[in-house]
């Protein structure tokens, strides 16, 4: 396959909500250009970009696939992402190297989560952003309600323009669509070829479609000065003038492009490639790549095949028989096998084995890519997601994807007792791949925490697991990391730990003073003593008997946090003391002042921001009160409301997929921690019991 310059490529992504059709629309492009031969479908498994076993079974996209197509000279690079919420991670990774976002929706008048979740990104990064209503075929399909939904949810400032509109949507022989650029009438052949012949325009759709054309032309001409005076001077643009103003309204995302279509027959696919090439962005079009050097001094990359080669990795897939794959894309330079190469994130060196270009899984072994491409290499033995690759002599690390936050987190039990360390070895390997996914060992609560995007995120990571490392775990609730502390003080906790028989002995005795302290500032030891009643040899063997009291706790088995302890009396003996003896004096001495020192529990409270449609929201602060949530304020966000609260981590551990049911997945949140606070007596009550039934058991 022959090398692009940049300015004949075109970067896009394909981000929406579940369901809109985003691979279907994919596949449609890739047999229109002739890229694929046979029209695969979702319902059979066989399209190109969801060729996983997960994907197939499930029906809906996982990963995020990369794919390309050559069309009028020119070559597009195609990202299908997933729709679902467990997913957006890939959708934030396909985004960082993306030119233009391309956003499905359906033409039922509805915008889903997914929608929104997509032009936030795109706003985050941005880049320019093309709707594409589609199913124009399905029943109760229409296409100008679905326009003005767009418009009114996301319009503001921006102008949308109608690049194309339907004829006869809603019926399952839907062929027609007005080409509002070439003011033509175009009959689209329903065999998936993407065909078309251009009909006479009927009169009573002509004077929209000049209404439209001339809105195109007056959005085009508010791009430069010039073209303002040309189109106040003449009425109209020349050709260039028309193309140069469209592309720039765009790329300043100042004009945003509707598009319909109907992917599963291939129609409105050729005119969609057309106005990609013609009027999407190139890497040209694009801001230079900024990157800090060596130093820490800011970097400037151009976009030419000549500069000091420069790339970032977007995402890592992991290949039967292959090995691990890194997605990424030239920012600068050409890269080639055979190329030594630097890893600037890790600072290491890297050699260059084989340069692909993939679709789905198919991949070409093409030997070299230059600025402005999307490749996958093999085998980097130390190169993950999210890292930099430059030229070891220029060297240059670019920002790295912010992931989203998780926001459900459980624990995960093996089902093998022999599997601890291949768990570890494959939960790392799968966070290199994919960094929404988090896991961590909790050492109070002595389990592995592992912290995702949502229930089904977590599964698919745990089936990961089993296919490709072969250990089996269960998600577990993860058990919430309580507190100990005291309320009350104690004055004199005493304990005398005295043992003999019949040679030396023990003896250690100690008096103790515990204090509670505010909240977060930790635990004191204080030495009081005084005249040497125990001898400062032994006062760190009592410290150290107080802090192994804390670790475990002492009425229900949890750390014991903000307390200060003073010792400052007791006795020794000449021979039968040790530190021993005085460790467990002071253990001892610390457990039966707790319980004299009104000892209460301490639950973790998080701060949470839940943003949902304003029809939840008396549901939402309902619920969030039902949850011992302290509601802490309110505030717009466009159609949005952000409801700021303080909940129990207790009662949220679940809570992604319990918003998600309540607001037909389009409410969302964030959460982090804020304090601890006391736990309601009942509950602690409750908890304490069960601590003391499993002591008595003997169980931990």
């Amino acid at each position: 396959m022959k090398t692009f310059t940049p300015d004949k490529i075109r970067n896009i992504c394909l981000a929406s909500h579940g369901g809109t059709g985003k691979t279907t629309l994919a596949e449609s492009i890739l047999f229109v250009t002739g890229t694929k031969k046979r029209f695969g479908t979702v319902d059979e498994g066989s399209t190109t970009s969801d060729y996983n076993a997960d994907e197939i079974e499930r029906k809906f996209s996982i990963n995020t696939s990369l794919m390309h197509c050559e069309w009028n000279g020119h070559k597009i690079n195609i990202l299908d992402t997933p729709g679902y919420a467990d997913f957006r991670g890939e959708v934030k990774g396909a985004m960082r190297v993306s030119d233009m976002v391309i956003i499905p929706v359906r033409a039922t008048a509805l915008l889903d989560v997914g929608t929104e979740v997509a032009w936030d990104y795109a706003a985050e990064y941005n880049i320019p952003v093309m709707f594409v209503v589609n199913e124009l075929d399905k029943e109760n399909s229409n296409f100008d309600k679905t326009f003005d939904v767009i418009v009114e949810r996301f319009g503001g400032e921006r102008h949308f323009v109608e690049i194309g509109f339907p004829v006869g949507e809603g019926r399952p022989d839907f062929n027609k669509i007005f080409d509002t650029i070439k003011t033509q009438l175009l009959k689209f052949e329903l065999d998936k070829s993407g065909n078309y012949e251009a009909l006479d325009v009927p009169a009573e759709f002509k004077e929209r479609m000049s209404k439209m054309h001339e809105i195109l032309i007056e959005d085009a001409a508010e791009s430069e000065e010039k073209f303002m005076e040309d189109y106040f001077a003449t009425g109209t643009l020349t050709d260039e003038e028309f193309k140069t103003g469209l592309r720039e309204g765009i790329l300043a995302r100042k004009i945003i492009p509707v598009f319909c279509t109907d992917g599963i027959n291939s129609v409105g696919i050729k005119p969609l490639l057309d106005f990609i090439v013609d009027y999407g962005p190139s890497p040209l079009d694009m801001p230079a790549a900024n990157g800090l050097g060596p130093n820490g001094a800011s970097q400037t990359r151009e976009c030419k095949a000549d500069a000091p080669f420069s790339a970032f990795v977007f995402k890592t897939i992991s290949e039967p028989h292959v090995g691990e794959m890194s997605l990424f894309r030239v920012y600068s330079g050409t890269v080639k096998t055979g190329d030594d190469i630097m890893n600037s994130t890790r600072n290491v060196m890297e050699r260059i084995g084989q340069v692909f270009l993939l679709n789905g899984k198919e991949r070409l072994d093409v030997g070299q890519v230059s600025a402005g491409d999307i490749a996958a290499l093999v085998k980097m033995k130390d190169t993950h997601t999210n890292n930099s690759l430059s030229d070891k002599n220029k060297l240059i690390r670019y920002a790295e994807i912010n992931f989203p936050d998780p926001i459900i987190t459980f624990a995960i039990v093996p089902r093998g007792k022999a599997d601890e360390t291949k768990i570890s070895t494959g939960l790392h390997a799968i966070h290199e791949e994919d960094p929404a996914f988090h896991y961590t060992y909790d050492v109070e609560t002595l389990q592995s925490i592992v912290s995702g995007q949502g229930e089904m995120h977590l599964t698919i990571i745990t089936q990961r697991l089993k296919d490709r490392f072969g250990v089996e775990v269960d998600l577990v609730d993860a058990r919430i990391p309580f507190k100990e502390t005291i309320r009350g003080h104690v004055k004199d906790a005493e304990f005398k730990h005295k043992k003999q028989s019949g040679g030396r002995g023990q003896y250690g005795h100690v008096h103790l003073k515990i204090d509670p302290k505010p909240r977060g500032t930790g635990f004191e030891f204080v030495n009081d003593i005084v005249g040497g009643v125990v001898p400062g040899r032994f006062i760190p063997a009592v410290e150290k008997g107080v802090q192994d009291a804390l670790v475990n706790g002492v009425i229900a088995g949890y750390p014991v946090i903000d307390v200060q302890v003073t010792l400052f009396d007791g006795s020794y003996h000449d021979v039968d003391s040790d530190e021993l003896s005085f460790k467990i004096a002071g253990a001892q001495a610390f457990r039966k002042g707790f319980r004299e020192a009104h000892p209460i529990m301490l639950e973790p409270i998080y701060e949470l921001e839940v943003k949902i449609p304003e029809e939840y929201m008396g549901a939402i602060m309902g619920d969030l009160s039902g949850r011992r949530g302290q509601i802490q304020g309110m505030e717009a966000d466009g159609h949005f409301q952000i409801v700021k609260a303080t909940v129990p981590l207790a009662e949220i551990q679940k809570y992604a997929t319990i918003l998600r049911s309540m607001t037909s997945g389009r409410g969302g949140f964030r959460k982090k921690f804020s304090h601890y606070a006391e736990l309601p007596h009942e509950i602690a009550h409750k908890i304490i019991l069960e601590y003391e039934a499993r002591k008595a058991a003997g169980e931990k």
